[in-house]
């Protein structure tokens, strides 16, 4: 498989190079030249797997040729041997047609340990082979950061400088960043919000000199290799509820779009999905891209912290599909989107449309479903997979309904508090979190600030 940039200005690369990339020289996003598409037999071959194995035969076409099946059979399975889960992703039914997937069972209790627990392994392997050295530098509005951490903070060839909006993440997941004493795991708390540190990765990226000669590694999701491994929940889960048979639709909590975009990808490939709900916070830029309206607004603090972003960086994805995988003109709207507004030509709305569908999920709402998902079923749920379920009334009434429940509710213990419940308790491993100590650097919101930090903990 080969893979080309949104934007249509860079090079044309395999596997590994893009997972050493990050974002294209031409400032787009990498994607499949074109997708291999699994048959109905196959799927029907595949509901026994467990889900390691079936990870390995849905991501195997991706990275084909870039290392031994051998290796990558060996890698995945490593890569989930630590999760609390026996089933990886167990599915949990609320209702008589509604189920939660449950994605965080990994070590850092979040749904972003499903591919950054791979992602790790691959980049380390990739530099061993080239004889290379790289520096991880990524933003997170939450768990990307602890999950980069965990992936990578034992490699031989990576350091990690992970940028995280001060006072703007729960405490948990500061904690496990910032609670990682490793030698090659550095932490930055940017005075800014997501955003602001979303802006300073991607401009470090159009210029590495200043990392010069190490490469910088995206563990964003801005890096293919994770939307690849979000792909194989989707495939599993619809498999175990008989998506061959029936309809299933997801409601999704995502504002950067790379998670939907997982099950995007399942769809192209043949994987009968009916339909997706994105679910957003007050930050409701997908609600308004959806609409047609890409436009930036202030960011608000909210419940549901991992969501805070204004600006949806994989949406560019879908968009390039919309039009036609013209990167010259997507390179135009993205453009006129840097110097303000864009309004989407109703075609592509139209298109976007017959697929997906968005709702924003305020505080207060927020919290009336915690709380009464716990009443009706006696299950406590983090505050983003609270919006996922209010995102219901918008989902297709025909059809099965799985939320993706991407947290653990003790990672979020304001909003589970204000829901009126008693702090939830951390896994048994990790009790002693709050006693552990912390490093981290509070940075201005200044690109050379940053940059200098990353040059002074290089080796």
């Amino acid at each position: 498989m080969k893979f080309v940039s949104t934007r249509g200005q860079a090079p044309i690369l395999g596997f590994d190079d893009v997972v050493l990339t990050g974002l294209a020289s031409d400032g787009g996003l990498y994607v499949p030249e074109s997708l291999p598409t699994i048959s109905e037999g196959t799927l029907r071959q595949w509901q026994s797997l467990h889900y390691d194995e079936l990870a390995i035969e849905v991501m195997w076409p991706f990275v084909e040729g870039s290392l031994t099946r051998e290796t990558f059979e060996v890698m995945v399975k490593d890569a989930y041997s630590s999760f609390r889960h026996p089933a990886i992703a167990p599915l949990k039914q609320i209702s008589p047609d509604t189920w939660l997937l449950e994605l965080f069972h990994g070590p850092t209790l979040a749904f972003k340990d499903f591919a950054l627990q791979l992602l790790g392994r691959l980049l380390d392997h990739f530099l061993e082979e080239r004889g290379e050295r790289g520096i991880v530098m990524g933003a997170t509005s939450g768990d990307t950061g602890s999950a980069a951490i965990e992936g990578s903070r034992h490699s031989d060839h990576l350091d990690l400088v992970i940028l995280h909006p001060y006072q703007r993440i729960s405490e948990v997941q500061r904690r496990q960043m910032t609670t990682v004493l490793s030698d090659n795991v550095h932490n930055i708390a940017l005075k800014g919000n997501f955003d602001d540190c979303q802006a300073i990765v991607k401009a470090s990226f159009l210029d590495q000199t200043f990392v010069s000669p190490n490469r910088l590694l995206a563990v964003n999701s801005i890096n293919l290799a994770r939307i690849m491994a979000q792909t194989v929940y989707y495939i599993y889960s619809g498999l175990r509820l008989g998506a061959l048979d029936r309809q299933i639709a997801y409601s999704v909590p995502s504002a950067n779009f790379g998670d939907v975009f997982g099950g995007y990808i399942a769809k192209q490939m043949g994987f009968p999905i009916a339909h997706f709900t994105i679910a957003t916070n007050a930050n409701d830029a997908l609600v308004r891209g959806l609409r047609g309206d890409l436009s930036r607004k202030s960011l608000e603090k909210t419940l549901s912290p991992s969501m805070d972003i204004v600006v949806s960086s994989n949406f560019e994805r879908l968009l390039f599909d919309l039009h036609g995988r013209d990167g010259n003109k997507l390179s135009q709207v993205m453009n006129e989107f840097q110097s303000g507004a864009v309004k989407l030509e109703d075609p592509i709305i139209a298109k976007a449309k017959t697929l997906f569908s968005a709702h924003a999920v305020d505080d207060e709402r927020t919290c009336e479903t915690i709380a009464r998902i716990y009443r009706d079923t006696g299950e406590l749920i983090d505050p983003h997979t609270a919006t996922g379920v209010d995102a219901l009334q918008v989902t297709p009434n025909e059809t099965i309904k799985v939320v993706l429940a991407t947290a653990h509710p003790s990672k979020f213990a304001e909003a589970v508090e204000k829901a009126g419940f008693d702090e939830v308790p951390l896994p048994a491993d990790m009790t002693d979190l709050f006693l552990r100590e912390e490093r981290y650097t509070i940075v201005e919101n200044d690109l050379n600030d940053v940059q200098a930090f990353v040059r002074s903990v290089m080796r």
